[in-house]
């Protein structure tokens, strides 16, 4: 059971796993671009550049995004890019993605590569609260015609990131929680800080909520996947 429960795995920090199988699993299942592997690069550089989504992670939402056919998806938490940029190869050329963050300068140096990929038309960047980005796009009129939505962003924000997102997609559209497993902390009684608190409160509520399916995935730091209904 031990490798089956590791199979999913993508990166060092995934719970559990070794560096070598980590590894191994990059080898063997990873693509990534000369374009993606430079901002890899530039990011691992950076202070908390730890943060970055893993390789074999950002891989699997995008074959998530081309399984079920999306063309407008959400990002609620951008970073350097890297995941946006992956989400953006896997849609078509007319897809979009409305990508929330706080940081011009985290963001500015996705934007570099976003246009060196050719995928910069696809990307609607917007600077703010992502709350208050996603609560615009809910007052347009915009609820249920959204594919795709992945949330990486401020654990603590988390719970109304989700429940915008999910008037925000349409029946049978799927969000990515990404950091649910919080490096094991959620299955640690004593862990009562307000990033754990607030991720295991979240984990234990969609459990329960009826609108949505769901599995948790033990890629990277944990994947909850919620398909509208």
């Amino acid at each position: 059971m031990g490798l089956l429960n590791n199979l999913f795995g993508g990166w060092r920090r995934h719970v559990g796993m070794s560096a070598e199988l980590a590894n191994y699993i990059n080898q063997v299942s990873v693509r990534d671009t000369a374009v993606k592997q430079r901002l890899r690069q530039e990011t691992s550089q950076m202070q908390y550049g730890d943060m970055q989504l893993g390789q074999n992670q950002a891989q699997f939402l995008g074959l998530l995004v081309q399984l079920i056919n999306a063309q407008r998806t959400i990002e609620v938490g951008v970073f350097t890019g890297y995941s946006t940029l992956c989400t953006a190869l896997a849609l078509p050329e007319n897809g979009r993605v409305v990508a929330c963050d706080v940081s011009e300068d985290w963001t500015s140096i996705g934007q570099r590569y976003w246009a060196e990929a050719g995928v910069a038309q696809k990307i609607d960047l917007q600077i703010g609260p992502a709350s208050a980005t996603l609560q615009r796009l809910l007052d347009e009129n915009e609820a249920g015609t959204y594919d795709f939505a992945f949330i990486d962003a401020d654990k603590t924000g988390y719970d109304i990131y989700y429940e915008q997102c999910l008037k925000l997609i349409r029946p049978g559209g799927l969000i990515a929680i990404d950091n649910v497993l919080w490096g094991g902390a959620v299955a640690n009684a004593s862990r009562q800080d307000a990033d754990t608190s607030a991720l295991r409160a979240l984990n234990a509520k969609i459990h329960a909520d009826s609108r949505v399916d769901l599995t948790l995935v033990p890629i990277g730091d944990g994947l909850m996947l919620a398909r509208k209904r």
